[in-house]
């Protein structure tokens, strides 16, 4: 008989008692990880004091690497090597002052016994929050439970009560109480409408192209096949490379005829001569370039919505796809034909793009365009993040903000949008953004999400407002003055005064109260907004934006209200070919728009008729009931 040597598993530490452990997800690119450490470094002595002064020791569960200058958690292999020296059962707490990659710290965590808190600083410049609501995000995708707290300093009453809470009992539960489900939809011409798509989508079926799927680790961004076939839409898994090398085959004199086309439009391209730090023409040249092939190979395998992954895949390779993101998404846009030049490609319409490859978008978008476009409105349609916020005035305004690209009309029309270099941190090569100050109007917002094996959407009401200049330019200047900006006022949830005790859940975060805290924090990923009419009144042109949340510490208080958070849940699971069925959940996590705490990263908004409950501009999107009207019993 063959004898054999079997291998001997590294059996980890017991648990102190009264003792937490800490981790740090970061990101994969260098230069933002030494950019940010201190930062990061601030907020994790602020919690150890505060963990401290509540009679616990804190053990950093992995060191700071001196030769690299920061001490984050950098791939994924580095975090399965730091989780087999932490405890199994001791209690853990996710530190994040910055974005980051979920799937770094996914693999210990899915495995980790103890429970889980993952917290954040509360900041426009660095967000933390938006990285806490991917990692919640992803986590609500895993089935993990765990809870969520963030704060500027952790010194304030509420977070210490929160971390109080927390390591006493194991869990933290916030309020959502402003949440409720859907409830049953009239028998209208929206509802009708709505059913009509859902049942074409199912039969004539929708094909998104994704180029390189699984952006930046975000691990709640992939939808599986057996979750969307069922609702008609269908994946073409394409690859990067193949983009680039369709650039490569576009005519210098089609980009400029790009070029031309949006100057003769009013655009404004912010140009320098520095390539490492300034918009060269060059730059812009290139990412025309990518709008062309973009298009030409969407025809080619028709694609009903197409997403450009980027990061990482591209960023070392050509400039910002944001540009080609943005111009891809609106209703005017620069002509382009195909390759015989015999055909203009998706004439008079946009090509919904999800960013980052983030299907709970792809599936929004494409559901938003479809709707607008059959009620005679902008199908225009974008990712949000919900980034951060302050009091303006007496009213809590959010900071809604993407890394790049709006489509024009959001912000009034291409004489109303300019185009900066992109950050040289995150992107090497440059590129222009496709920037602008959303306009005001009514939207709602909303995500499509994975959770307990089914696919979730959450929907709700919000306004975008108009600041003043300076006061927009301070809250650009706060975050990335280079990106697109929306100022959204929620509706259905009041913030508590400034100096008030802050409410115990973020706005977007739609959690179940069932099976704990999990449900607390399923988000980094935005949705989509759109605007509306009011009955009677003039048509006019509306957006769609989609948008990520962020949570922060002084967070709407939930109030009971008509328009107040919806959720819908359904879809079938992997082996049943029925209709999905119809469900009722609190919200899921996305936090706010930029990343709040919730289930996903992002958000879906849509722009409804004013004064008319979220359920109705539920049923006016069609697949908003039970993630699909298909999951309608008479459809």
């Amino acid at each position: 008989m063959t004898a054999y040597t079997l291998p001997e598993l590294r059996r980890p530490p017991a648990a102190e008692p009264n003792t937490v452990y800490t981790v740090a997800s970061g990101d994969l690119r260098p230069a933002a990880n030494t950019t940010c450490w201190p930062t990061q470094e601030k907020l994790e002595s602020d919690l150890d004091a505060a963990v401290a002064d509540l009679g616990w020791t804190v053990r950093r569960g992995h060191p700071v690497d001196a030769t690299k200058g920061h001490g984050f958690i950098d791939s994924q292999r580095a975090g399965i090597e730091v989780f087999k020296s932490i405890p199994k059962d001791a209690p853990l707490i996710v530190v994040e002052a910055v974005w980051q990659y979920s799937h770094h710290v996914l693999a210990g965590l899915r495995s980790h016994r103890g429970p889980i808190l993952v917290v954040a600083n509360w900041s426009g410049e660095f967000p933390g929050l938006v990285g806490l609501l991917n990692l919640a995000g992803s986590l609500t995708k895993a089935g993990r439970d765990y809870s969520v707290l963030w704060s500027p300093d952790f010194t304030d009453d509420w977070a210490r009560d929160g971390l109080r809470t927390w390591l006493e009992t194991g869990t933290l539960t916030h309020d959502t109480s402003h949440v409720r489900p859907l409830p049953p939809l009239p028998e209208d011409p929206e509802t009708a409408l709505g059913v009509a798509l859902a049942r074409q989508l199912r039969e004539e079926k929708a094909i998104i192209g994704v180029f390189d799927e699984g952006c930046m680790g975000m691990y709640n961004a992939i939808i599986d096949d057996e979750f969307l076939n069922p609702l008609g839409i269908y994946k073409e898994r394409l690859s990067q490379s193949a983009l680039v090398a369709e650039m490569n085959k576009v005519a210098d004199e089609e980009a400029q005829a790009v070029r031309a086309w949006l100057d003769d439009a009013g655009m404004t391209f912010h140009t320098g001569t520095d390539e490492a730090t300034e918009l060269t023409d060059a730059q812009l040249l290139s990412q025309f370039k990518m709008y062309i092939a973009a298009l030409r190979i969407s025809d080619d395998f028709g694609l009903d919505a197409v997403g450009i992954q980027y990061q990482q895949g591209l960023k070392d390779t050509v400039p910002a796809s944001d540009l080609a993101e943005g111009l891809l998404n609106n209703v005017q846009r620069p002509p382009v034909r195909s390759r015989d030049g015999a055909r203009e490609l998706y004439a008079g319409a946009p090509l919904p793009h999800f960013n980052e490859v983030d299907e709970g978008v792809a599936v929004d978008s494409l559901v938003t365009n479809r709707i607008w476009t059959a009620m005679g409105l902008d199908p225009a349609t974008t990712l949000h993040d919900i980034r951060w916020g302050e009091e303006y005035e007496g009213r809590f305004v959010w900071v809604f903000e993407i890394s790049g690209s709006v489509p024009a009309s959001h912000h009034g029309g291409y004489d109303k949008s300019y185009s900066m270099r992109q950050p040289p941190m995150f992107f090497p090569l440059g590129g222009g953004t496709l920037s602008g100050v959303s306009k005001p109007g009514e939207i709602v917002w909303s995500r499509v999400f994975l959770m307990d094996g089914r696919l979730h959407v959450d929907l709700g009401r919000a306004s975008a407002v108009e600041l003043p200049e300076e006061e927009t330019r301070r809250r650009l200047d706060a975050t990335n003055h280079q990106w697109p900006i929306m100022h959204a006022v929620l509706h259905g949830v009041t913030p508590r005064p400034v100096h008030g005790p802050p409410p115990r859940q973020p706005p977007q975060r739609r959690l179940r109260a069932r099976r704990g805290d999990r449900r607390q924090g399923a988000a980094r990923q935005g949705g989509t907004l759109r605007r509306t009419r009011r009955r009677g009144a003039p048509v006019r042109r509306r957006d769609a934006v989609t948008t990520r949340a962020a949570s922060r510490r002084h967070l709407p208080v939930a109030r009971p209200s008509p328009t107040a958070p919806v959720r819908a849940a359904g879809g079938p699971p992997p082996h049943a070919p029925e209709h999905p069925r119809t469900g009722t959940h609190t919200f899921r996590n996305t936090t706010t728009g930029t990343r709040p705490p919730d289930h996903d990263r992002r958000n879906t908004t849509r722009n409804s008729p004013t004064g008319t409950p979220a359920y109705r501009n539920t049923a006016c999107t069609g697949i908003r009931r039970g993630v699909h009207p298909c999951a309608h019993p008479e459809s």
